[in-house]
């Protein structure tokens, strides 16, 4: 009971909540994001409606994980859910491509910052032996704002019209900052904010002890821009209205996993639990590539979320298990910027090679599949450490 109460506190439940509200967010969005640039004349940009945002979400991340480091965790989840909560606001507003794309940039700062503070928070206030499973009920809380967001925003759009949509997400968004002002910060001895800490060095960039675990992240997560990219078309060509049914089943298998992923991968260690997932996410991959039904599409999803939800917290509990704790913001930027790069060059490269022709789209499955393959071998062969 005693290593319960360490792990089941107030703060803790208060940072699964804004996860969970914050993830909600900006997920309701996304499943509309292409026809709404569609609709302003750059229906041949869709590569770059999250290649864009997994961009900008990169580049703070070095920046978040200093101030996480120095600042404190707690302001910078605020600054990342106050520029969520802000630039869900304009999309409304906006009537060109160009100004669209200006708005999703800004946007990916929002996850540049808060999950970055997130993960250092929760690594402070959780036991070492239990941190996979701490990991997987955040998982868990996340996974379900991924699912409830996409199906929560497209039925908005279809019974009432976009501006609705954003507005909504934008005042969900307001809700995660309120539970985050009542959380302590668990940084010892943070710092005033000051121009030095936007001053960031080379080694400061990238964590060496994280880069094992990024390896795999970067091959992994390419599978997920594929997803958000190609998904909503996919799902269209198949007769599906509501193009958040797939990330319903692809969440919901990913949330009845995640709490039981941490548990083994504590038990068992990160490594054999990896390779079951990402040998997991290929096949479930290259089957997606092939689908011509949408019960084919469904069942695809299902298997990609077990993949997916026994993959991140091992992942994210691996990278903390080889950080240095004076520097375990670091570590995780490290993390999220190959989090960000893989579902960037997933993104990217998917919108390129399906070029709104339908015969192509699952190509990019296929593709996102071997990448997978190659995080396998990279596990099976390569002298890993689990721990510093």
């Amino acid at each position: 009971m005693t290593q319960n109460q360490k792990i089941y506190t107030l703060n803790f439940w208060l940072l699964c909540s804004s996860s969970l509200l914050f993830f909600t967010s900006f997920n309701m969005i996304i499943p509309e994001l292409p026809d709404y640039l569609t609709s302003l004349g750059g229906e041949e940009y869709k590569g770059y409606i999250i290649s864009i945002f997994t961009l900008s979400a990169g580049l703070s991340r070095p920046f978040s994980g200093k101030l996480t480091d120095r600042v404190g965790r707690v302001p910078v989840m605020v600054v990342g859910v106050v520029v969520s909560c802000v630039c869900t606001l304009f999309y409304p507003l906006i009537g060109s491509v160009a100004a669209f794309l200006l708005i999703r940039f800004f946007h990916g700062f929002s996850t540049g910052f808060k999950p970055t503070g997130t993960s250092a928070y929760l690594a402070d206030i959780v036991p070492f032996e239990r941190r996979g499973e701490a990991l997987g009920i955040l998982g868990f809380c996340s996974s379900t704002g991924i699912g409830l967001g996409p199906i929560i925003g497209s039925w908005l759009a279809l019974e009432t019209d976009l501006d609705t949509m954003f507005y909504c997400a934008s005042g969900i968004s307001l809700l995660s900052i309120l539970i985050l002002s009542g959380l302590k910060e668990t940084l010892e001895n943070p710092e005033k904010l000051r121009l030095e800490h936007f001053n960031i060095k080379r080694n400061e960039i990238i964590d060496k002890n994280a880069l094992s675990p990024s390896i795999v992240m970067l091959l992994c997560t390419t599978s997920y821009g594929v997803i958000l990219t190609l998904i909503p078309d996919y799902s269209k060509s198949l007769g599906i209205e509501n193009k958040g049914m797939f990330f319903m089943f692809f969440t919901g298998a990913s949330m009845l996993v995640r709490v039981f992923a941490g548990r083994l991968s504590d038990r068992y260690g990160r490594l054999p639990v990896l390779k079951f997932s990402t040998l997991m996410l290929m096949i479930s991959l290259v089957w997606i590539g092939f689908v011509s039904t949408d019960l084919e599409l469904y069942l695809g999803a299902i298997v990609l979320g077990l993949g997916i939800g026994t993959n991140s917290p091992t992942l994210y509990a691996w990278t903390i298990d080889r950080s240095n704790p004076l520097h375990r913001g670091r570590a995780i930027a490290t993390m999220y910027i190959a989090l960000e790069l893989g579902i960037g060059l997933g993104a990217l490269g998917s919108g390129y090679i399906y070029a709104n022709e339908l015969s192509q789209i699952g190509w990019s499955f296929i593709l996102s599949g071997i990448f997978c393959l190659l995080a396998f071998l990279y596990i099976t062969f390569a002298p890993l450490r689990e721990k510093n």
